[in-house]
């Protein structure tokens, strides 16, 4: 019974990480997605094309393509985690919507194949690949609403 309590403990912990990311990406905290990472863990996104390996390079990175945007809104919906001690991998599905600044849009479907690390701060990414499924570069009608100024009433 105390092994379902930790494999229950360690799903919530896990799904918890990976909406800190979300959250992280979301505020433009690159300094705390970074933090999510093992200190050697990498991030990789083959579509940027980009590979950070270590935290620095993640923060870095991160910082580097945020300063290409003009907004950017990112959900993550729950996928598989699999288990094993101090290990896990898993999978996290992602809807995107980006507009950078040279004016072009993306509509991304994507997932995250994830390796989990089991740390003394907790579970941390070892590993994050983005795949993504689907995207659209239709140009979006709409505007972030620091772009379209204040709102009156």
């Amino acid at each position: 019974m105390t092994s379902d309590f930790q494999a229950i403990a360690d799903r919530v912990e896990i799904e918890a990480l990976r909406g800190e990311f979300t959250d992280a990406a979301m505020m433009r905290d690159r300094a705390r997605l970074a933090s999510l990472f093992t200190p050697d863990g990498v991030l990789r996104m083959p579509n940027v094309p980009t590979e950070a390996v270590g935290r620095e390079e993640i923060r870095t990175g991160g910082e580097r393509l945020q300063s290409m945007w003009d907004f950017f809104v990112q959900n993550t919906h729950p996928g598989s985690i699999q288990l094993d001690g101090d290990t896990a991998t898993g999978r996290a599905y992602m809807h995107e919507v980006v507009r950078l600044r040279d004016g072009s849009s993306h509509l991304n479907y994507a997932i995250y194949h994830d390796r989990y690390q089991r740390t003394d701060e907790g579970w941390k990414f070892a590993e994050r690949v983005y795949e993504v499924r689907y995207v659209d570069n239709t140009p979006l009608p709409g505007s972030a609403p620091s772009a379209a100024g204040p709102t009156t009433a």
